[in-house]
């Protein structure tokens, strides 16, 4: 039983990172070098993150500065980021670009709090269902006779213990998230 859940923690855990992950890429009105995180440049005829072929960094909170090794690769980095469609504008300035993130309106804003919560939600629901399945493992083993009646039922409220911590651990981000966005 405790192989089940270890394999239902890591999958609450595996659905947790990725809120993470995305929350990174969730721009709140402030610079940050996750909001390129998805941006492939086509280098030389290759797909290839922006942060492997050049170094960003944030100045002044409001602007990143990217800074490719490979001069040449300046103008595809520019194209690289417009095609993402981050609402950024990337400014070329000598051997870097120069890109300003610009203050969020109140209406994005709420309407980043509930692209935020919906994230969340859908989180949420993998965790639930990482648990029904633990759950349904537990029920099988006692149909085989593995284990005993009183086992289920232990069995059960430790994967709902572990749920349960996930889920709060969701509505913290939620909560953090949430804070960073509204704030000006």
């Amino acid at each position: 039983m405790n192989e089940v859940f270890k394999e239902a923690e890591r999958e609450m855990k595996n659905a947790l990172e990725h809120l993470r992950r995305e929350y990174n890429r969730l721009r709140a009105g402030r610079a940050n070098p996750a909001i390129l995180e998805g941006v492939k440049v086509n280098y030389y005829g290759q797909l290839i993150p922006i942060n492997q072929i050049a170094s960003i960094t944030v100045s002044e909170g409001r602007f990143l500065i990217i800074n490719p090794w490979d001069a040449n690769a300046i103008s595809e980095i520019e194209k690289a980021i417009l095609a993402a469609n981050l609402n950024l504008t990337p400014k070329k300035e000598g051997k870097i670009i120069r890109i300003e993130v610009p203050p969020l309106s109140e209406e994005r804003r709420k309407e980043l709090v509930k692209l935020a919560k919906q994230m969340a939600e859908e989180t949420k629901v993998h965790i639930r269902n990482a648990r029904r399945g633990a759950i349904e493992k537990i029920r099988n083993m006692e149909k085989n006779k593995e284990i005993t009646e009183d086992d289920r039922y232990r069995g059960e409220d430790k994967v709902q213990e572990i749920t349960d911590r996930y889920i709060e651990e969701v509505d913290k981000l939620f909560k953090q998230k949430e804070k960073e966005i509204l704030e000006e």
